[in-house]
């Protein structure tokens, strides 16, 4: 059984619930969506094959809790599945970037699924699996990420038809680097009084676009 990885990096979370804790992340290559302003097109193709021990052996190597299985679109690979699985036998603390596409319903009940929902923008609305959203978990979290104000209109509109405040852990809301001026942001969630998590991309705030951090 193997996946074709794309990097495997131990580094601080740059976003969601545990943000700023050491986390080990497993990039699997590969995605069916082309997001105009995604920072990781490296890992739409290429990687290496690697067998699922050998990632296993790699993550314990980092001596870390946590472990976050990202892309790309991780669930594109249909062994993402068992990988979840197994890194969660292990013991680690395991969580899920998945940009809302692909189905959830085969992930391990114990992964934290952090799941996008595309704001008009990013060219991805259209692919958004809309019948996920009964599938998360009160733990799980809802992340949008908004260029302008009118994404940010229709997220808070998605918030409200979705009750996704009440039916996830944490929804959360971010600028588009570069884009979106994150005091606009934040000023327009304080007007509104949403239940959100405002948050910026700290791995960017300290390395740029470096990979491997």
């Amino acid at each position: 059984m193997d996946l074709r990885i794309t990097e495997i990096f131990h580094s601080l979370q740059g976003e969601a619930r545990t943000v700023g804790r050491p986390t080990v992340f497993v990039r699997l290559t590969g995605c069916p969506q082309r997001c105009v302003w995604c920072d990781t097109e490296y890992a739409f193709q290429g990687g290496e094959r690697r067998h699922l021990g050998e990632i296993l052996e790699t993550v314990a190597g980092f001596g870390a809790r946590y472990v976050t299985v990202t892309g790309g679109e991780p669930l594109a690979q249909p062994n993402c599945l068992p990988l979840l699985t197994a890194l969660c036998d292990a013991g680690y603390e395991v969580s899920l970037e998945t940009g809302g596409a692909m189905d959830i319903a085969g992930v391990d009940p114990r992964v934290v699924v952090v799941m996008d929902l595309k704001a008009p923008a990013s060219g991805e609305m259209h692919n958004n699996r809309l019948a996920n959203i009964p599938l998360l978990k009160s733990v799980d979290q809802v992340k949008f990420v908004l260029a302008s104000r009118s994404d940010y209109d229709w997220a808070r509109m998605q918030i409200d038809l979705h009750q996704l405040a009440t039916r996830v852990q944490d929804v959360l809301l971010s600028p588009v680097w570069g884009q979106l001026k994150p005091a606009d942001l934040a000023a327009w969630i304080l007007e509104d009084r949403l239940p959100v998590r405002f948050q910026m991309q700290l791995h960017k705030l300290l390395w740029e676009d470096a990979r491997g951090r």
